[in-house]
C-alpha cells in the first residue's frame, strides 16, 4: 500500500490500521457469535437483502458442507489468494472456512490479521485488501455491528470503487440503522453496476416508501448524490437480460399495475359514498361509473349507483343497475328493494310489489319493505279500478 504501519505497542494483534481499544473498527468477537448475529439476520431478512453467495466469501476456496469446526483438513488453506503471501493467504482462507461454518467471530480474527498483516507488510494489492475488508464487513454484519460493517465496507470501497458486495452490505447496515437515504443511493449504485441483483430491486421499492412516508413527496431532493458508475465498472451492460429476470419483471409490473387499480378503485368507491352522504347523487353516480370501468364484478357498486338512479328519478338505469346486482347476487335485499322502487317509479305496480314481496320473504323484518307494499299495492288497486273504469 505504500502507507504500511507497525501495530502500538501492547496493541493485540487483531487490531485494524487504526486499532484502539473501543473504537468501531477494533472491537472483538470472541467463538462462534451465530446466537449474537440473530438481530441482523431478522434484519437482512426483513429487507430481502441477502447477498449472492454470501456464505461463500470473496475468493474463498472450496469447502465440503460436511466440514465440522477445526476439520481443516478438508479445505486447502494454503491455496493461493491473488497477491497475498502463504501465510496472509492462509488466514483469509481460514477466515473463509469459519465464515463459512457459522463462526462469525473466529472469521473475523482471522480477516482483521490479515488485514494487519498486508498493512504492515506493505502490501500493494487494492484488490485483496478489499476483499479481506469486505469479507470482515460481512462478519460485523452478522454480528449485528452495522456500524463497523459501514467502515469496513467504505475502506473496501475506497481501494476497489463500486465493488458489487460492499455496495449491498453497506445498504443493508444502513438500512438497518435506519439511515434510509444513504441506503437508497447504495442500492441504486448495485443496480447500476448490475441491474439483474433482485435484492437491490426489492429494497429500492421497499425504502422508497419509507422515504415518502419520513420526507414527503420531495423526498428525492433530500437524497445525497448517486455516483455515476462508469461502463467499465458494470456488469452484463451488454447482455439481455434472461427469461427468469424478464418474468420476475413482468411479473412486479403486473403486481404493481394491480396495486395501483385496487386502490383507485377503492379511493373513487369512498369519494361515491362520501358524496351520497352529502347529498350530491349525480356526483356520486358519475364516481361510481369510473369504478366500474375499473372493475365490473362488485355487487354493491351497482346497488350504490341504483340508489343515486332513483334519487335522481332515472328509474329505467337504476332498475338496469339492479338488475346487474341480482344476476351476481340473487338474494341482494338492497337490489331487489331498490328494483321495486325503479318499478314504482315507472309505474309497474305489479312487478314492484313482486319484488318487494321477495325482499319479506328474505327478511321479514324489512319495515320500509312493509310500508313500499301497502302503497304500492293501493297504487295497483287504483290503476286497475281506472282500467275497469276506462
Amino acid at each position: 500500500m505504500g502507507n504500511s504501519q507497525k501495530k502500538a505497542p501492547g496493541q493485540g494483534e487483531g487490531g485494524g490500521p487504526n486499532y484502539q481499544p473501543g473504537t468501531p473498527g477494533g472491537r472483538r468477537s470472541h467463538g462462534n457469535t451465530t446466537a449474537n448475529s440473530k438481530e441482523v439476520q431478522g434484519k437482512s431478512t426483513a429487507v430481502n437483502g441477502t447477498l449472492p453467495a454470501d456464505n461463500n466469501q470473496d475468493g474463498s476456496q472450496s469447502c465440503s458442507p460436511a466440514v465440522r469446526p477445526g476439520a481443516t483438513e478438508s479445505c486447502n488453506l494454503d491455496a493461493p489468494c491473488g497477491a497475498l503471501p502463504p501465510p496472509l493467504a492462509r488466514l483469509k482462507n481460514e477466515g473463509n472456512m469459519l465464515f463459512k461454518n457459522g463462526q462469525f467471530g473466529d472469521a473475523l480474527e482471522k480477516y482483521t490479521q490479515a488485514i494487519d498483516g498486508c498493512l504492515e507488510a506493505g502490501i500493494d494489492s487494492p484488490e485483496d485488501l478489499c476483499i479481506l475488508y469486505s469479507n470482515r464487513a460481512a462478519c460485523f454484519l452478522k454480528d449485528g455491528n452495522s456500524s463497523d460493517c459501514i467502515q469496513d465496507c467504505t475502506r473496501a470501497l475506497e481501494l476497489h470503487p463500486f465493488s458489487l458486495k460492499p455496495l449491498l452490505r453497506r445498504a443493508l447496515a444502513y438500512e438497518s440503522l435506519e439511515r434510509y437515504s444513504k441506503a437508497y443511493v447504495d442500492y441504486k449504485t448495485v443496480l447500476q453496476i448490475d441491474i439483474n441483483v433482485q435484492a437491490a430491486h426489492d429494497s429500492v421499492h421497499r425504502i422508497t416508501k419509507m422515504l415518502i412516508e419520513q420526507d414527503g413527496p420531495d423526498w428525492r431532493e433530500k437524497l445525497p448524490e448517486i455516483p455515476m458508475v462508469p461502463l467499465s465498472a458494470q456488469q452484463h451492460s451488454r447482455e439481455e437480460p434472461s427469461a427468469e429476470v424478464l418474468q420476475a419483471r413482468a411479473a412486479r409490473a403486473e403486481e404493481e399495475k394491480t396495486r395501483k387499480t385496487e386502490a383507485r378503485f377503492t379511493l373513487l368507491k369512498q369519494q361515491g359514498n362520501d358524496l351520497v352522504k352529502k347529498g350530491q347523487f349525480h356526483d356520486a353516480a358519475v364516481k361510481y361509473t369510473e369504478c366500474l370501468a375499473i372493475k365490473t364484478s362488485e355487487c354493491t357498486i351497482y346497488t350504490n349507483r341504483a340508489l343515486c338512479y332513483l334519487k335522481l328519478e332515472r328509474y329505467e338505469e337504476a332498475k338496469q343497475d339492479c338488475d346487474s346486482a341480482l344476476e351476481m347476487e340473487p338474494n341482494n335485499k338492497k337490489a331487489f328493494y331498490r328494483r321495486a322502487l325503479a318499478h314504482k317509479g315507472l309505474k309497474d305496480y305489479l312487478s314492484a310489489s313482486t319484488d318487494l314481496q321477495e325482499v319479506l320473504q328474505l327478511d321479514p323484518k324489512v319495515q320500509e319493505a312493509e310500508q313500499e307494499l301497502e302503497t304500492v299495492t293501493n297504487l295497483l288497486r287504483e290503476t286497475l279500478l281506472t282500467d275497469a273504469q276506462g
